[in-house]
């Protein structure tokens, strides 16, 4: 036994220090990004940077008073939180209808929400671009918005049901007994226990169109309707006045939102609300 326990013991901690050498692997990149943005020059790849000595904040001073960066936040979060409040409430009722109601074409409706999900979306741009155009939502934050809850939708309904079909439906039961409504039901019940999901859904549905890049910059072409994401490519686009400091700090200032969120929804992310919800 104690040789089976000190067995244990050393794969444990050769486990355990494999994934911290990852963590410092996937931190050396990021680090050098920060250092890079409180750094006084004005290339990312000089050999001779000694950090200390070269210590600034002008960078994020000139990112934020110098560059539209504030009017590139505000677009990114009006996009990400319509987005998130259009996809996450069709979603959420899909899902529940999917995994509670057994009507005909239910299967094929998922399969057909997977195999429309597979296709890139750069094959629809085109036809998108001119529907828009005719539409007059081109540099529309509607037209994006939809776009972006269209696809996020199918998203969140896969990911929603199969929250929804953990949740014992005895409960539900139990509930009509005592003489609650449907909306009761959903309201109070089912929507509470499924608020890791519904929270854990929506910040990545959130976090996606933080990043999104390629149809920001396709359907909003003026500059004060840029996203972060193109805002940040604008300021590599010139080589006469490219800085990778500045570029830098912008990248980082635009990671702080995300990480922030991320911290806050730790408790979310591995949940078992619904462990014990029936006794047997």
């Amino acid at each position: 036994m104690k040789i089976r326990k000190v067995k244990q013991m050393a794969g444990l901690t050769i486990l355990n220090l494999f994934f911290i050498l990852l963590c410092i692997l996937v931190l050396i990149p990021i680090g050098y990004a920060f250092f890079l943005s409180i750094s006084n020059g004005s290339t990312a790849f000089k050999s001779d940077l000694i950090w200390y000595e070269n210590i600034t904040i002008k960078n994020y001073k000139a990112i934020l008073t110098e560059e539209p960066f504030l009017i590139w936040l505000k677009n990114s979060a009006i996009l990400s939180v319509g987005t998130m409040v259009i996809a996450m409430g069709t979603s959420v009722t899909a899902a529940y209808s999917f995994s509670r109601f057994r009507f005909q074409g239910r299967e094929k409706i998922l399969k057909l929400l997977i195999v429309l999900n597979a296709f890139p979306q750069i094959l629809s741009m085109f036809a998108i671009f001119y529907l828009f155009k005719s539409m007059y939502l081109i540099n529309s934050y509607i037209g994006l918005i939809l776009i972006y809850a269209g696809s996020m939708c199918i998203f969140g309904i896969w990911n929603m049901k199969g929250y929804f079909d953990t949740i014992p439906i005895e409960i539900e039961e139990s509930a009509k007994i005592d003489g609650a409504s449907p909306g009761q039901i959903i309201q109070k019940i089912i929507l509470p226990l499924a608020r890791p999901a519904i929270i854990v859904t929506a910040v990545m549905v959130l976090i996606f169109v933080w990043n999104e890049y390629l149809f920001a910059t396709t359907f909003l072409m003026r500059e004060d309707s840029y996203t972060l994401a193109g805002g940040l490519y604008q300021l590599q686009s010139n080589d006469y006045s490219r800085s990778w400091p500045l570029f830098s700090a912008a990248s980082i200032l635009t990671s702080i939102p995300i990480l922030i969120l991320f911290f806050c929804i730790q408790k979310y992310m591995v949940s078992g609300l619904t462990a014990g919800g029936v006794k047997g």
